[in-house]
């Protein structure tokens, strides 16, 4: 079957921003009196908050309480404090003008907020490029919950053999096989290929990906789940 759109993850994939956003957790859970070093929270980048902060804080949830002002908190001091440091992986703008050239429908499929999505969209300087898009909002649960990809399947109404991902960590691949979209992962976010094993294929970037594109799982229709 032809492939008719592609999902991206925006976070360690079009944009290098997981290790700040592992610091801004370590940031904000040190304002709340909680000492979580950043080795610890780095490996759960890709994630939610839902998850992240039950992992560090047992007993605490993203919805309510202490845990809700963390939650909150965090993303003031991502946008406000490391926004502006991050740079877009390499080669992002131009493979998201190839996959549109090749008539590609593309949507967004992330575990940030509609917030965070707006200003990534921007430093990934794809902004002008993509109109749709699936976040936090969209889903009860984070990566590796199927939610979000579902959500984005149902935003597309495409059946997933129809539709493949592009991510960088092993919760994209999770999420999206779970209903069955193949992914292809990048090596940008910062993840081994042990942990990225269960991908279609893994190149270091989106400028790798892009120079391989005809012999990617992207470039031939052979390798789109059947």
């Amino acid at each position: 079957m032809d492939l008719q759109a592609v999902l991206l993850d925006i976070d360690g994939t079009l944009v290098l921003s997981n290790d700040a956003h592992a610091q801004a957790w370590v940031d904000v859970f040190k304002e709340f009196g909680y000492d979580v070093p950043f080795e610890q929270v780095r490996p759960l980048i890709g994630m939610g908050g839902d998850r992240i902060i039950p992992k560090m804080v047992p007993g605490l949830t993203k919805d309510e309480g202490e845990g809700k002002a963390i939650a909150s908190r965090r993303k003031e001091i991502f946008i406000n404090d490391y926004v502006h440091t991050l740079k877009p992986a390499p080669g992002s703008r131009e493979l998201i003008i190839r996959m549109k050239d090749a008539g590609l429908r593309l949507i967004v499929a992330t575990s940030a907020s509609n917030e965070e999505l707006s200003a990534l969209l921007k430093v990934a300087r794809v902004d002008d490029l993509l109109d749709e898009a699936t976040t936090s909002n969209d889903a009860e649960t984070s990566k590796p919950s199927p939610d979000i990809v579902e959500a984005a399947l149902d935003k597309l109404n495409m059946r997933p053999n129809r539709v493949l991902m592009l991510g960088d960590a092993p919760y994209d691949i999770q999420s999206a096989n779970a209903v069955g979209v193949g992914l292809v992962a990048v090596r940008c976010g910062g993840f081994d290929d042990a942990s990225l094993k269960d991908a279609l294929a893994i190149y270091n970037d989106p400028s790798d990906l892009l120079a391989h594109y005809d012999n990617s799982p992207f470039g031939k229709s052979s390798f789109v789940n059947k």
